[in-house]
């Protein structure tokens, strides 16, 4: 259990029976009444950021989150299936959990599974891939001075706006957390 009081950014706590994580918090002492704590909350399920007010004495339980490496193996009409590489078992997750997550991240790459109390939550994938262009069209001669862009579509099957320099066949560094452009690898 931890109290109002103890709330730092980060940590992971359980109200009404969801899992949140602090994204601020202030201990507030008005000059009239009692001290309270605000608070901003991010839901780790739905993802919704929600602000609430606990008193400092107001005790609630500590959410463990277990982030085990895994790794995504394929998946079809409605699952996304990966395999723990030491103990080689293997979970399926619904499409609908999953989200665009792993919308940047090719079969057998290493992911983390996120789970509370046995049940899977979330997927984070790593920070950065290197993917290649399968599509995109040929950007136009003379037009770099500007810094322009093109849309491409990766091997994923995502689209990333890119260089004009690049082009299909090239492979590049992109970051999954905003979907951005980083370099020619």
């Amino acid at each position: 259990m931890i109290s109002a009081s103890e709330f730092r950014n980060g940590v992971t706590v359980e109200v009404d029976g969801d899992i949140y994580t602090i994204i601020e918090f202030q201990h507030v002492k008005p000059g009239k009444g009692a001290a309270f704590v605000r608070t901003k909350l991010r839901n780790l399920v739905s993802g919704g950021i929600t602000e609430r007010t606990f008193r400092p004495n107001e005790k609630m339980p500590r959410a463990h989150i277990d982030r085990k490496d895994m790794q995504y193996l394929y998946n079809d009409d409605t699952m996304f299936h990966f395999m723990d590489v030491e103990s080689y078992e293997q979970i399926s997750v619904n499409k609908g959990e999953v989200g665009d997550t792993l919308k940047y991240v090719k079969e057998n790459e290493m992911v983390k599974i996120l789970s509370h109390s046995g049940k899977v939550f979330g997927i984070e994938p790593p920070t950065f891939v290197e993917l290649e262009i399968t599509e995109t069209e040929p950007g136009v001669r003379g037009d770099t001075a500007t810094g322009a862009t093109k849309a491409a579509t990766v091997e994923t099957g995502a689209s990333i706006n890119v260089p004009l320099f690049l082009n299909v066949g090239d492979a590049i560094k992109i970051d999954t957390r905003t979907g951005e452009y980083l370099s020619r690898v």
